[in-house]
């Protein structure tokens, strides 16, 4: 979990760096087609490349239109809003799956669960503030983005059934390298990265795989019940980094909201039968 702390921190970093010289998707599609290659690597390397599957394409496609969504708007947010509140805001896609799991999953609300999903949202609300402070397009896209979060959580759970994490990964990176140049592309202008801005390309294509990969063996290793508390420490982690590096407020309402968010996650996570919604890969 330091792991991942620490390859999110510089994924964050990394995307303040480029974003005023690319944009979302081109930001993605060159993240994407880097991810290619290091999972063709990695899946020759260990000889489980032969794990790959077509079975499973239309789902496959499903959850990497929703993930694209979520980190197109993930990598918007992060150049307009606090990173701090990026993160609080991002955090919210367990309760989204709470909320949605039993319309695609057929997995059953229980009241404990609605009570949570209902203080979650209070914790949303003392995050943004509305009438406080001005609810603009950074915020709200933060929003969103955890809901794009929640759909790809969702579609994994179905797809981790009977596809290796290999699998999932290699789709991720090919079905989003495409996705990443058509909507670079299609206004017939798609930017090269400057020599100064490669190497941060580089740290976001490492850092965002090595993430996942550190994750996924915290799940191994961990009941979800304490990797996710874990997890949260990005929030004071990135909150310090913003006002270090860049100038941030450590707004007190922020951490307020972030930990009212964490209760009603920790609560959804240790309900009887609840759901576990695997982070986005």
């Amino acid at each position: 979990m330091a792991g991942t702390i620490t390859a999110f921190c510089f994924m964050a970093i990394s995307g303040r760096m480029v974003g005023n010289a690319l944009d979302t998707f081109e930001i993605m599609a060159y993240r994407s087609l880097l991810g290619i290659g290091i999972v063709v690597a990695v899946g020759a390397f260990s000889g489980k490349l032969h794990q790959v599957k077509v079975n499973r394409l239309p789902l496959h496609l499903v959850r990497n239109i929703s993930h694209f969504t979520g980190q197109n708007l993930w990598f918007f947010a992060l150049t307009v809003i606090p990173l701090a509140q990026l993160i609080a805001l991002e955090f919210t896609y367990p309760i989204w799956v709470t909320i949605l799991a039993p319309f695609f999953l057929h997995e059953r609300l229980t009241r404990m669960r609605a009570l949570a999903a209902v203080v979650g949202f209070i914790g949303i609300l003392i995050v943004v503030r509305p009438g406080m402070t001005t609810l603009n397009v950074g915020t709200i896209a933060a929003l969103f983005c955890a809901l794009g979060f929640a759909g790809s959580a969702m579609a994994t759970r179905k797809l981790t059934e009977d596809q290796s994490i290999l699998c999932i990964l290699f789709w991720l990176a090919v079905m989003q390298a495409v996705l990443g140049l058509i909507c670079a592309g299609i206004d017939g202008d798609i930017a090269l990265p400057s020599l100064a801005v490669v190497p941060w390309l580089i740290v976001i294509g490492c850092s965002g795989l090595t993430a996942h990969f550190c994750l996924t063996n915290a799940l191994a290793l961990a009941p979800a019940t304490i990797v996710t508390p874990m997890d949260f420490a990005r929030l004071p982690v990135l909150a310090v980094v913003g006002a270090v590096f860049y100038g941030e407020a450590l707004d007190p309402f922020l951490f307020l909201g972030g930990a009212i968010i964490f209760a009603a996650i920790y609560t959804i996570l240790v309900s009887p039968s609840a759901p576990k919604p695997p982070k986005p890969l």
